[in-house]
């Protein structure tokens, strides 16, 4: 069952697996992410991340998976990336989220509380 990061110990364990993958580490807030992010909020932000996620990774079925999130443009499009939940086939391969089907009300919270764990860190 799936349930928010919360435990350090998850999320340290998450990052060192994401740590392995060079394509992951690359990605990392820009300046100009981190002042978007301080002018509109961290609610804001977040809410923008459950918006995100319900749109582009939730459905059951998306047409385009592994391009529906943009590499840039939004600090939470980079923190997809960076943790994986930027398409099902990642959330799949990484979260143990399973493609070909609607994403729970719980696996969702916990999409969103990883991104924006990730967020928050950046910002440190």
């Amino acid at each position: 069952m799936y349930e928010k990061m919360t435990k350090e110990e998850d999320w340290l364990n998450l990052k060192k697996r994401l740590s392995r993958s060079a394509f992951r580490n690359r990605f990392h807030l820009s300046d100009k992410d981190k002042k978007y992010i301080e002018e509109k909020g961290l609610d804001t932000i977040e809410r923008h991340a459950y918006d995100f996620v319900n749109k582009r990774l939730t459905p059951a079925v998306i047409l385009n998976d592994g391009k529906q999130t943009p590499m840039k443009g939004h600090p939470v499009f980079i923190a997809q990336h960076a943790t994986a939940l930027c398409c099902r086939s990642c959330a799949e391969k990484w979260h143990h989220i399973e493609k070909g089907r609607q994403m729970t009300y719980a696996e969702i919270d916990y999409a969103v509380s990883v991104i924006m764990r990730f967020i928050k860190e950046e910002l440190a």
